[in-house]
């Protein structure tokens, strides 16, 4: 919560409800920090926090000491923290593009076509700049994807015009068009990101569990599933092997001091988990 910039996702989990062996739907909440495809080199980190429900008290909650620029879908549970300004919005041009990418799949329009290629054009522009430094990716921005956003609004308006309001295509164009100041906001600061995948890839992992297991068996569960996910994930990000880390902590958790917990996270272990390089065997 230290962070600048968060990321920010949730996916729905089984949970079973006690004593009528039934389940329910429960949440899994992702936070990550991840700002390596600016030039940062501080460890990227994921939090996933659970709940029994989709309420907008969650995230709130989970979020309450964080100042900074949320990136996240247009989910209306996050409208709260946006209120006093002490968290801006950043939204999700992914989101945005499905919403059209969906219509074009079933009833292919040139106007579907064209939002697409729009958006294409802007992801050309962020493929040129990952990894560079944090003032040339505004720079280029700028100069680039400014002027481009400026020429898509300009085009959506003027088709929304064209357009039934009941129709799917209409409905694709208003969703941006609200969005505008938060799909627009990457344009002034080099670090965020023009969509939200980033909290969409670590959510991956909960996908693929989600096929091989039949639910949480409780609340309680629920939580020491997001415990392991923060863990797992976390790892992931930084190119550590889970297990071995899990292995090193499990081995001197028991002897550490719990006011000094921070220096078994993951980046802090790192070294420790490299196994030494085998010595080359003589030559016979």
């Amino acid at each position: 919560m230290s962070a600048t910039k968060l990321h920010a996702d949730d996916t729905p989990i089984p949970v079973l409800s006690p004593g009528n062996r039934k389940t329910r739907t429960g949440r899994l909440w992702v936070y990550v920090r991840d700002d390596r495809r600016s030039g940062s080199t501080q460890p990227a980190s994921v939090w996933f926090a659970y709940s029994p429900n989709r309420q907008g008290i969650h995230p709130q909650t989970h979020l309450a000491s964080f100042k900074g620029i949320l990136q996240a879908d247009a989910y209306a549970g996050f409208d709260e923290l946006f209120r006093d300004g002490s968290i801006r919005e950043a939204a999700c041009h992914a989101h945005a593009r499905r919403k059209f990418y969906d219509i074009h799949v079933r009833t292919p329009s040139d106007t579907t076509q064209k939002a697409l290629e729009y958006i294409g054009g802007l992801y050309d522009i962020e493929a040129s700049i990952r990894g560079r430094p944090v003032a040339e990716r505004l720079r280029i921005r700028q100069e680039k994807a400014r002027p481009l956003l400026q020429i898509y609004e300009a085009w959506l308006r003027a088709k929304l015009e064209t357009l039934s309001s009941k129709s799917d295509t209409a409905k694709a164009i208003n969703y941006t068009l609200n969005q505008w100041s938060a799909l627009t906001l990457y344009c002034e600061d080099g670090t965020l990101e023009i969509d939200n995948n980033i909290a969409e890839n670590a959510l991956r992992c909960v996908s693929l569990g989600r096929k091989n297991f039949l639910f949480a068996g409780s609340d309680s569960g629920g939580e020491r599933a997001a415990a392991m996910y923060a863990l797992i994930g976390t790892c992931a990000l930084n190119d550590i092997d889970p297990r071995a880390y899990l292995d090193y902590v499990l081995t001197h958790i028991g002897d550490h001091k719990i006011n000094r917990i921070d220096e078994l996270l993951p980046w802090r272990v790192a070294d420790k988990l490299h196994k030494p390089a085998s010595p080359p065997q003589p030559s016979t």
